[in-house]
């Protein structure tokens, strides 16, 4: 009886030890099949690139106001995070990026040392709820980086006088050492410049001119789609 059981048991062994070894041959052969695969497509000619622009309609809106709000500051559009933001390497470097690292801020407002001052997110009206995901793992990664993020509502932009209001505070902490600012910090002084009216016509005759220049931009959110394919991130 006792060398039925070991007999079984060895046959038990060898039957598993025989499924791993397929198991493992499948993944290493498609493994291979994919490399092979990537290894043979081109990467001009099978992903043939054509030139689109930078900035929708509504962000260039935004980043022409700012310009003409803040004289003498810089201003970055659609810039990735891992451009401007550093992060411990302790764990995987590509697992940051594929959660936010490949994410873009809209509009930077920079001092002239191109030190990052506060961030446009430039929202539509109405969001799909994975969209709003996006939007807010960007704001929170932003938040803990100590950068104050602004939220604009396409159709809803403020004035320039609203602008430098709102963002005193960030152009005042990046005209020195990152120090508290204190109550009694005044605002930037008021510069004579076009309202936003005057923008939006200097901005239709740059559309007009630009016409063919190339077709609207990749969308924010085109890779919402595809982060069903990734496990969930737990931040």
């Amino acid at each position: 009886m006792d060398f039925l059981d070991s007999a079984s048991t060895m046959a038990l062994a060898g039957a598993v030890a025989l499924l791993i070894t397929l198991l493992i041959t499948r993944l290493r052969g498609r493994q291979q099949g994919s490399r092979s695969l990537r290894d043979a497509l081109d990467t001009v000619q099978d992903w043939p690139p054509e030139p689109a622009r930078v900035m929708t309609v509504q962000e260039r809106q935004s980043y022409e106001l700012l310009r003409r709000a803040l004289p003498g500051y810089m201003v970055l559009a659609q810039v990735p995070l891992a451009r401007f933001l550093r992060v411990p390497t302790r764990h995987s470097y590509t697992e940051w990026l594929q959660r936010v690292g490949t994410l873009s801020a809209d509009l930077l407002v920079c001092d002239t040392g191109s030190r990052v001052l506060a961030v446009i997110d430039v929202r539509a009206g109405e969001e799909s709820a994975r969209s709003r995901r996006r939007h807010e793992r960007l704001a929170r990664v932003l938040r803990a980086a100590g950068v104050r993020v602004h939220v604009w509502r396409e159709g809803h932009l403020p004035t320039p006088a609203e602008v430098r209001t709102a963002l005193a505070h960030d152009l005042v902490r990046g005209s020195g050492p990152m120090q508290p600012v204190a109550p009694s910090s005044r605002p930037m002084p008021l510069i004579p410049i076009p309202e936003t009216q005057e923008l939006d016509a200097l901005l239709a005759e740059g559309d007009a001119a630009m016409h063919d220049a190339g077709p609207e931009p990749v969308p924010s959110g085109f890779l919402d789609d595809f982060d069903d394919s990734r496990p969930a991130a737990a931040g």
